[in-house]
């Protein structure tokens, strides 16, 4: 005997048929896709949170160092370029380095390339911090995507990317920390 599943569903849906019911004139059909990416993203934020807090570390210390572990050693950048990583003001990056810095996550040290510059570069605490609090966030990202097959992973990764490009090419002086991830 054939079982007969259910539908999946979700809130979206009830609140689709409840604005297509009060307002049957306007088309709707946006909020199937933007209403999902919007929770997802609430979701992604508190799991986001958690992993950076789990590790000792605020969501803009994690920017900063992901920011220079990315770079590969010696995980360094000039203040100029971590501005231009995390796309905040140069006094907020010379207060969130000094933070880090009595936190003992980076140090500064003298440009050898230009006299008055400085760079800043990971400490052997900061690469454990932010190694840790990545594996941590991959762990809590991967369980947020466990109802996709990898395929699926793929196909909608290949679609969100046509949705974002336009976006990412025209306004990316206007994105926020959090875009980067």
């Amino acid at each position: 005997m054939a079982r007969v599943t259910k539908p999946l569903s979700d809130e979206v849906d009830d609140i689709v048929a409840q604005w297509q019911a009060e307002r049957p004139d306007l088309d709707v059909g946006p909020l199937h896709v933007l209403s999902r990416v919007s929770r997802l993203a609430r979701h992604l934020d508190r799991a986001r949170r958690a992993a950076f807090a789990a590790h000792g570390l605020e969501a803009w210390e994690f920017d900063v160092l992901s920011a220079l572990r990315r770079q590969g050693a010696p995980y360094q950048l000039s203040p100029g370029a971590l501005l231009r990583a995390t796309l905040v003001t140069s006094g907020t990056m010379t207060n969130r380095i000094d933070r880090l810095t009595g936190r003992g996550l980076v140090r500064r040290h003298p440009d050898p390339q230009d006299k008055r510059g400085v760079l800043v570069e990971l400490t052997d605490a900061g690469l454990r911090s932010v190694d840790a609090a990545m594996a941590d966030l991959m762990d809590r990202e991967r369980g947020l995507l466990v109802a996709l097959p990898a395929d699926q992973q793929r196909d909608l990764a290949a679609l969100l990317r046509v949705l974002l490009a336009p976006f990412d090419a025209t306004s990316w002086s206007r994105r926020t920390p959090d875009d980067a991830g």
